[in-house]
């Protein structure tokens, strides 16, 4: 495997972005890895590795870059009451869909610009925050985007007039949603309210519930932690963009 950390140039600055994929036989179709509200550890990075080794040249950015490169939170950022808690929450609060899809757009320039990468087939996945994000890039960079995986994504239909459901009829690719049965932060109700969306809006679309999982069950790290569950959403991954994207 080839990897490294790159610093991308965006309108905001740079975003300092994990790379990997296979050492030989390029170029690579490309997925942009989404982190969840945490933020970038080497469990993701042994993630984004896991996606890269079956074929993929896949790119990790820190979200978090505007807050200065490198930015990391600890394991207590998981942890009620602590202060990386709180700070996870300030750093979350402060991205938008709109700074992320503008971040998106100099993801895809750089692509553009390495022979390592085929430039006509792109895969976006997507975890907990980041599933608005996988949703409105498939929407926004339809002719792109040919795939799309949002895993127990939260905030996915709203009120607000960025919410990235708005974008449903745009989407040319196929988007998969995996969903925790137990979730807090999308509870059941609302994952049949985004059903009747999509379907209403003619898009490529599954929706797929994980029974007795709970939020967070793909992290290996996490409490919730469920193995079936995270193998199943790897196998779905790896169908979705095996064949998309190749």
């Amino acid at each position: 495997m080839i990897e490294k950390t790159h610093s991308i140039p965006t309108r905001a600055g740079a975003v300092d972005t994990f790379l990997c994929h296979p050492e030989r036989n390029g170029p690579w179709p490309a997925i942009i890895f989404y982190m969840d509200a945490p933020g970038i550890r080497e469990e993701l990075r042994d993630m984004a590795r896991r996606l890269a080794s079956v074929g993929y040249y896949v790119l990790l950015p820190n979200l978090y870059y505007r807050a200065g490169a490198g930015t990391e939170l600890g394991p207590d950022a998981l942890k009620d009451a602590t202060p990386q808690r709180a700070r996870m929450w300030e750093l979350m609060k402060s991205l938008s869909i709109e700074l992320i899809m503008e971040d998106t757009a100099s993801l895809l320039a750089f692509i553009d610009a390495q022979k390592e990468i085929r430039k006509d087939k792109i895969g976006v996945v997507g975890y907990c925050m980041s599933g608005p994000f996988v949703f409105s890039a498939a929407g926004r960079f339809p002719d792109r985007v040919k795939a799309s995986a949002s895993i127990y994504g939260a905030g996915l239909v709203t009120e607000r007039s960025d919410s990235p459901h708005l974008l449903a009829p745009k989407i040319k690719g196929e988007i998969y949603f995996a969903c925790a049965e137990i979730d807090k932060y999308a509870p059941l109700p609302q994952i049949e309210n985004l059903r009747g969306v999509l379907t209403a809006a003619k898009t490529n679309f599954e929706i797929e519930i994980y029974p007795r999982t709970e939020h967070g069950f793909a992290f290996p790290q996490r409490y919730c932690y469920d193995k079936p569950g995270a193998e199943r959403h790897w196998e779905r991954l790896f169908a979705l963009f095996g064949r998309t994207l190749r």
